[in-house]
Order: C-alpha cells, then structure tokens, then sequence
C-alpha cells in the first residue's frame, strides 16, 4: 500500500471521490510557486471567494414523484451536441501541472464528448491539441493584442485546423494584481513557453516578462469595434467571455456575436466585482433568447451545475478543476474530474425531478436568506 509522506496528505491511489479531494491533491503535490499561480485572485481574493460562496446562497425546490428512472444529461452548444452540460475553460499553461498538458486535457474532453476552450495561452500548440484528439469538440479563446497581425494569424490557424468558435476574453485590458505571482515573482520554467507564440517574441526577449509573453502585448484599448473587426477576419461564432452587468450583455447581442460567458476570470482580474452565478440572471433576462449564455467560475459540484442551469446557463465551464484533475494524474485525473461532475449532475437532477435538461427551469431555485 502506498503510505503519504506527509500525515493527512492525499495519495494518487486514494479514492477521488469529488472535487474538493482532487484541489487536496493538487495543493500537496504541485511547487508553490504553480499552486499560487492557479490559485490567485485578484487583491484581497473577495470575488474568487465569493464565486465559490454564491452557489452555496442559492437552494433548490426539488419536485417528486416524477419517475426518474430514465434520465438524459445531454445537450448543445452552438448546436453541437454534447454529452452533459460541462465543458473546461480556458485556463494557461497546463504543462505546468502535468508533463503532456493540454494535450492530456483535449484527450480527456474529447472522450468524455465534451466542449473544451484552448487558451491563448497554452503550453502545447494548438496544432499539437488538435493532433492528439482530432475528433474533439474544441473552441479557441483568444486575446487581441497591441500588434493586431499576431492576433489575425492565430484566428487563421484555428479556424484552419476545425476550432468551431472564438473566445474572445474582454475583462484583461490589463492584468489583475495577483499577490502571490507577484512575491514569488512568477516566471515559466525555461523548458516551458507559450507554444501558439513560440518564436514570436525572440527579438524582445530582453524586456520585462509577464506570464510568458513580454510586458505589454495586450491592448488595452479594445472596444466593441474591435468585435467588428473580429467577424470581418473570421466565419467563426464570436463568443464573448467576461461579461457581468445587463448593459454590455445587450451590447453583445446588438454586436452579433453568438453567445456570452458570464465571467469574472475566476476572480483574477477586479476584485469586489459580483461572484458569475450572481451576474447570471440579469444577462440571461436582458439576453431573452437571443444568443447561448454560459457561466464559469465556482462550479465544484453537480449540484451547481443544476443551478445554474436553472437559472438560464445554457452550459457551464470549469477551470481551476480540470487543473487538478491534471495534477493527479493527467489525461486520466481530467476524466475522472469531468466524469464525477456529470454523475454528480446526473443524481442532483434525478432528486430534483428532472429527467433531462429541457425540464430544469428557474422554477427550481430559491435563494436562501443566509
């Protein structure tokens, strides 16, 4: 029997029996420096904190007697199928939990037939995904920068190479001041790059650094004409990803893009912001229909699947969770994240009363007075 080296410590032969063990996991095992990385919030951690919080405020009004012996996890997302209503955000640098990375993550995804969101930012290139799971269901999240070609060429590669929708992250027009990266000064190791970039930057090599690409290769002064911008380049839907209050969510909408996720970059980026769960529901009624809206940020269980669902997420996205699963054990640990989350989801409906995703609705929520 493997015996911990530390008292108390979780082991890779441990049952995972939910989300929380995998976090355990990950804490024990991953540097500290790669830890406070994925862990970071904003400042004081406020709105990171309150994402996970939220979902806990709200409580469901289950209905019984409604014969759940048969019950469908299945749905869709810019009309493609799914298997269940989870899908794994844009998250970076995922070499950094586990050797393979994001490859091991697009395998996982794919075999669960899920929608997986490759960030800009990844430590495998975008080509390298798509080979080691060329029927996966993928969409590529992307930031626009200061030199507008870097950006175009990247949209070309994956619409190239059968990516079926855009990202586009619009609440980093700078970088949030995560404490933690900044007193361990948090570098990528030198065997590691942003791989989508690898060369790019050579000649600037010698700037300031931050999060593997220089200083200052964001553009801050991304408005709503860049989304026209955007459409003019590329076929693919635009999803736009960091939006919070009803009045950018209408903004979107009369912009054309294709659907929303209501975002506070796991609490990344400002800080006293609302938790995403609590921003939902006011873009869903401003939205009415129109386009998909989707929700990330403090989803660890079934339970909160279901919540969100009913209060008029289309689907949901995990990011700090799939890491873990990572940590644990790769394309396999991402499998088991993914899986228990749908099994979770699958019991919650059942003792909710719901047989498939059309009967979850808004009439299923309550919000406590805790």
């Amino acid at each position: 029997m493997n015996i911990c080296n530390r008292e108390g410590g979780r082991c890779a032969d441990m049952a995972m029996v939910c989300l929380t063990d995998f976090e355990e996991y990950a804490k024990e095992h991953l540097s500290k420096a790669t830890w406070d990385y994925y862990a970071a919030g904003a400042d004081e951690c406020c709105t990171r904190d309150d994402n996970l919080l939220a979902y806990k405020r709200i409580r469901l009004r289950p209905r019984i007697l409604r014969d759940v012996s048969v019950s469908d996890t299945r749905t869709t997302v810019q009309g493609t199928e799914i298997s269940f209503p989870v899908g794994i955000a844009p998250t970076a640098f995922h070499c950094l939990a586990w050797h393979e990375g994001e490859v091991a993550t697009a395998r996982a995804t794919e075999a669960l037939n899920t929608c997986y969101i490759t960030s800009t930012y990844s430590t495998c290139s975008v080509e390298e995904i798509v080979a080691a799971a060329p029927n996966g269901y993928r969409w590529f999240q992307l930031y626009v920068y200061r030199d507008r070609k870097l950006s175009e060429q990247i949209v070309h590669r994956v619409e190239g190479l059968g990516y079926k929708a855009l990202v586009l992250t619009v609440d980093v027009p700078y970088t949030g001041k995560r404490r933690d990266d900044i007193r361990n000064q948090f570098k990528l190791p030198p065997h590691l790059k942003v791989k989508n970039f690898d060369g790019v930057f050579q000649q600037e090599t010698a700037g300031p650094e931050e999060y593997g690409i220089p200083a200052n290769t964001l553009d801050p002064s991304i408005s709503w004409k860049d989304v026209y911008w955007l459409q003019s380049i590329t076929r693919l839907p635009i999803i736009i990803k960091g939006i919070l209050t009803k009045e950018d969510a209408e903004l979107a909408v009369e912009h054309g893009v294709q659907g929303i996720i209501v975002s506070n970059h796991g609490g990344r980026q400002l800080d006293g912001g609302p938790a995403s769960i609590d921003a939902l529901s006011e873009i869903v009624e401003t939205v009415q229909g129109r386009i998909e809206v989707y929700v990330d940020g403090g989803i660890r269980t079934g339970s909160d699947v279901l919540k969100a669902l009913a209060l008029g997420a289309k689907c949901v996205f995990i990011g700090r969770p799939a890491v873990w699963g990572l940590a644990y054990k790769g394309e396999e640990g991402v499998r088991e994240v993914l899986q228990i989350l749908n099994d979770e989801f699958r019991l919650s409906m059942a003792l909710s009363g719901c047989r498939n995703v059309a009967e979850i609705n808004r009439n299923l929520i309550q919000f406590s007075r805790l």
